[in-house]
């Protein structure tokens, strides 16, 4: 099963934990982080290790974040190229996630990041397919 670190600005992330477990009960493998103004990277970026190492079960862990560029999704960015299967997906919402939940049970990663940009609309993107609109620079030498 994917792991899911729900990171985003102010209470939004608990809120939107709070309305899944209403609606699927309990939700294992899934922490949230509340990024408040005032927080700095270095505390963010605790929280999200330690948010990312109880949510991993070996399978994968998907971090949802709020907007693409915020300080979550830069925290998470960073994150994901250090652990295999870590993606980072930004524009969630609570109807997008509560759509996509039971396939947290079933699918890969990749396959979990294609399908919630897929579904999730105009707003919705990942930071695989941001980088794919802009790869990396690449000097060529000329001899």
């Amino acid at each position: 099963m994917l792991g899911w670190v729900i990171a985003c600005h102010d209470d939004k992330a608990q809120c939107i934990l709070e309305q899944l477990e209403k609606r699927f009960g309990h939700i294992p493998q899934c922490r949230v982080v509340n990024y408040w103004k005032g927080i700095g990277t270095n505390m963010l970026s605790r929280m999200m290790c330690d948010a990312l190492h109880h949510a991993d079960s070996g399978d994968g862990v998907i971090f949802l974040t709020d907007c693409n560029g915020g300080a979550p999704y830069r925290v998470a960015a960073l994150m994901s190229h250090k652990h295999n299967n870590c993606e980072v997906i930004s524009g969630v919402s609570l109807n997008l996630l509560s759509e996509l939940y039971p396939l947290r049970f079933c699918l890969s990663s990749r396959a979990f990041r294609h399908t919630i940009v897929e579904r999730g609309g105009e707003g919705v993107s990942s930071l695989w397919h941001q980088q794919q609109k802009n790869p990396p620079f690449v000097l060529l030498h000329h001899a």
